[in-house]
Formats: C-alpha cells, structure tokens, sequence
C-alpha cells in the first residue's frame, strides 16, 4: 500500500508522523518504510489506509496478515501497508486479480527441449496507472520434476551446472507469431527474496537509444528450491509502457550441445541436388528486358565464417543466395552467442530452416584441389584455379621453352663446335675486363674512358693482319672496349682462344722451324719454344 503512494501522499504521511518529508520519492518511501517496520501507531496506520483509499477509491482492503523483513508471518504489519506484491501472492486472492493467460507463444530454442511448463505464458498487467509496476508469481515442482533436476548436476569444479533448468522468459503479448525473447524496461527479478542475475545490455547502435538487453532466456535454477512442498516465488517489476504489455512464462528444459544439433540437422538429410540446379538456372536465365545478362556464378568452396574449406555445407531456405556455409561452425558460434543470423546476406537463417546442400556435397567429394567454382548456365560447374597457380604453371613453361629457343637460336656456333653449351647458360661466369684501368674498379656506375689508338695504326687505314687469327677475341675487345657478359659470347671467346693455340702448335710452329732451319734436337727444339 505505501509503495503505490505518490510523492504528495508520502509527503502528507511523514508530515503526520512527525518525520522530514523533504527529499526524492525514493528517499521519501524509505523514509515510510522505515517507519512501518519500526513499529507505527494506530493512529498512522489509520492515515495510510486513508491516503491509500484516496489513491484507489475501489480498491478492497484484505485482511490483515503481515509478513516481516525476512517475507515470514508476522503480527506487526498488515499486508495491507506493505504495496500489491504481498497482496498478488497470498492464495485467497478474488478471481479478478488472478494474471490474464493470454494466448501468446514463444519461439522454439533450438538447444533446449521443453520437458514441462511451469507457468503459461502470463501477462504482466497490474490494478493501477503507475509507471512502475510489481507482479508476483508462484509455482511448485513435482517429485519427478526434483528428480530430473537433482540427477542432471554437474559439478565441474567451482561452477555447478544443470543440463535439466527451470528456464525464464519474457516476451511481447503478441499472438500474430511465436514471439522471441524480450525484456521488459527497467527490469528486475527476484527468486525466493534473492535477485536474479539478468543478461547484460547490449551497446546501442545509434546515439540517443535505450540500450537494451539480447534475447535469451534466464536459468533460475540456482534459485529455486528443490522441494515437493515449499512453493517458489517470482517477484517481478518493471516500468510499464504505453501501447505494450509483456508476458512471462517459466519452463522446465533440457539444454542440448552443438554436437546433438549437428546430429539432428544431418538425421534430416541431404537435399536433392536437383534443388540447386535449378536455383543456378533460374539466377543465370537470360533477361530479355535487361541488356547485361550474367553467363556464370562464381561461388566459393570456403566457409565465410572460418575462411576453411567446407566439411558440411548448408544455408537456410529463406537464403537466395548458393553461397553455402558449415553447419559445424555456425551451430557451434550461435552456441555461444545465439543470433541465428547468415554470415552471407545477414538474414535471419533460423536452425529449423537450415538444409544440408547435395550438390554443394558432390562437388566438394570430386573437387579436392581447389577453392572456387564456376556455375554455367546449363547448371554445370567447372573449377576456378587462382591467379597465383596459373601465373606459376605458365611463368615456368615459359622459362623452358626460352631456354630452348635461345640455345638453338642465339647459340649456333657453340651448338655446332661444342655439341651443347647450355648448360654454361644457368652458371655464372665472373668476367674481368683487362682493358678498364685501376681507377674504373672504384666507379662501376661511370663508363670505361676511351682507348687510345695503336700509334703504328691511322684512323682511316684498315688493320693489318700478320696472316694469324691469334688473339683475335682481344683485338676485338680493345677495339670496342666492351666487357662480354653473356655466357654465349664467353663460350665463343675461349673456343676462338683455343683456336688460335691449336693453329700456332700445329701449323706455324713447324713452318717456324723450317725456315730458320732449326734442328729437332731437344736443346733446339726448347730454344725455339722459349723463343716464341
């Protein structure tokens, strides 16, 4: 009775008990309660009953049974001073303040199996126009009900947990659809007299916005008491809204793992991969309004949510996409946090409408080495290779036939003379140019200063050949004072060079013998030999 009085009424209350009635309303309905449970006189007691009969003018006065701090039986205080969420509890209530159970439905979990209801769904209406309201609820377990409870205990540990829970729900009383999970404003939950933790409020998404909690259920199982005879009680309050009204409702459930889901959805089976066909044929059917038409799909064999190869492709029948996902990890990732949402096009993809794809199946058995396909418009696919792959295969046949084609091409001569020189092609020759002087070393950006000219030479005479090609390979490199770094020109210059020895030892050396009449005695023969 005190907690529905308004500020002006407390204000009127402490003001006939000789206390400060100066403050908040919540300063000012402590200050009221504090002085019931303190031990009010008569006279006081009378003046609530008065105010309280001006504030509600058809309200009925119970009899009076009080309850203390501790929510036991006690003389001292009326049940009628202590506000509506005593009175809504106590069993003898008239019909008219029983809760409404209206006709609303709650969507089905998917990782909890409904064993018993406890309490239908309920609306939270109250008797009067406050902003904040307070409904109390109670319920009793069989003896099967403790038992399944009792047997399905964990303790893991310092947690215990319970595969068999007393679940809480709220929703809206909507009863166009099964409704999903959602909370009052300003909500709290008491248990047995013991609050209950609620899950935690979501950051809003747009400045100036309530934030508000996610929809999921609330386990009081620590909470209840597990006793055949002794009833528990929810105490629920709220800040009502205009326009919306909420309903509660508490079940008996057994949770279920990712594992079990993923058994089930794979009991349902496999669907036709006919289904699919059809879906790529009618997204790649030619528009005849349009002017671009699509001739291909490109679709991935790797799941959005792992970046890893698929294992068990699904998606959900609301999805118009072919893309798929797997069902290992989407089910294990709304185990931890349910939203059910497709991590492709963002829509809902509930477990119930998830299906496994069969031609997503097919391909994935006979594609082994590769991530990406390519659906035609016949509904065929055929394999997408990377970039990456192509550009290596192709760098690398490239890379032999060059090899080839320069050894037969640029390479004529060493391929007649040598048979095959191309393996000095991969070796790294070190070339020395004995034409560059000790101070180009220091400076390999700058060019090689020019060459003087043979003083026996005149620029415009051609140069005179003694009737040898010794040396020739050197002439030639004082005369263009290049360095050779191809390893083709390398070859060329030590056959020349090797050339011009043979030719010396073969045929000029005898003839030098002949005409300076040299004999071929060994001490001659060596005279000669240093004489060259």
């Amino acid at each position: 009775m005190v907690m529905s009085l308004r500020v002006s009424e407390l204000q009127v209350l402490l003001g006939y008990a000789g206390r400060n009635k100066h403050g908040r309303k919540h300063e000012l309905l402590t200050k009221a309660l504090h002085l019931l449970k303190a031990g009010c006189s008569p006279a006081v007691q009378m003046k609530i009953k008065e105010l309280y009969r001006r504030r509600f003018p058809t309200k009925m006065v119970l009899t009076p049974l009080g309850f203390d701090s501790h929510s036991t039986p006690s003389p001292l205080l009326p049940v009628s001073l202590l506000g509506p969420k005593h009175e809504l509890g106590l069993p003898h209530l008239p019909s008219a303040l029983h809760p409404v159970h209206p006709d609303v439905k709650l969507q089905r979990l998917p990782f909890y199996d409904v064993l018993d209801e406890l309490i239908k769904p309920t609306s939270l209406a109250s008797d009067n126009n406050q902003r904040f309201q307070e409904t109390c609820f109670a319920f009793a377990l069989t003896p099967q009900q403790v038992q399944q409870i009792s047997s399905s205990m964990d303790i893991s540990g310092t947690k215990c947990d319970f595969s068999v829970q007393v679940q809480l729900r709220f929703c809206l009383s909507e009863t166009s659809c099964p409704q999903e999970d959602h909370f009052p404003p300003n909500l709290c939950v008491k248990v047995n007299g013991k609050p209950c933790n609620l899950p935690g409020y979501l950051p809003p998404t747009k400045n100036g916005v309530e934030p508000k909690r996610p929809s999921r259920p609330i386990n009081i199982t620590s909470l209840v008491r597990l006793s055949t005879t002794v009833p528990n009680t929810i105490v629920v309050s709220w800040t009502s809204e205009i326009g919306r009204s909420y309903s509660m409702a508490v079940y008996l459930v057994r949770q279920q793992s990712s594992s079990v889901l993923l058994q089930r959805l794979r009991s349902k089976g496999i669907r036709n991969p006919d289904h699919s066909r059809a879906l790529i044929k009618e997204k790649l059917a030619a528009d005849p309004d349009s002017e671009i038409a699509t001739t291909s799909l490109r679709v991935s064999l790797l799941c959005p949510l792992g970046k890893m190869r698929l294992m068990i492709p699904c998606r959900a029948l609301t999805c118009s996409h072919l893309q798929c996902f797997d069902a290992t990890l989407y089910i294990q990732m709304n185990e931890k946090k349910p939203t059910w949402v497709c991590p492709v096009c963002d829509k809902k993809a509930p477990y119930e409408h998830l299906i496994i794809d069969g031609l997503f199946m097919e391909i994935l058995n006979s594609c082994v080495d590769c991530d990406e396909i390519q659906f035609k418009e016949d509904g065929s696919w055929a394999p997408m290779r990377s970039k990456k792959v192509v550009q290596e295969v192709s760098a690398s046949s490239n890379g032999l036939e060059g090899k080839h084609n320069n050894c037969s091409f640029s390479c004529p001569l060493i391929a007649a003379v040598l048979g095959c020189c191309c393996s000095a092609y991969n070796k790294k020759v070190e070339v020395i140019d004995l034409t560059l002087d000790s101070s180009s070393e220091d400076d390999n950006d700058e060019e090689p200063p020019p060459k003087r000219a043979c003083p026996s030479l005149s620029p415009t005479s051609p140069p005179v050949s003694k009737g040898s090609v010794n040396n020739s390979a050197d002439s030639l490199a004082m005369m263009t004072g290049k360095v050779f770094k191809k390893p083709e020109i390398i070859s060329i210059f030590f056959f020349l060079h090797f050339l011009n020895i043979f030719t010396v030892l073969v045929f000029i050396f005898p003839l030098f013998l002949q005409e300076n009449d040299f004999n071929l005695e060994p001490e001659p023969v060596a005279k000669a030999v240093h004489y060259f």
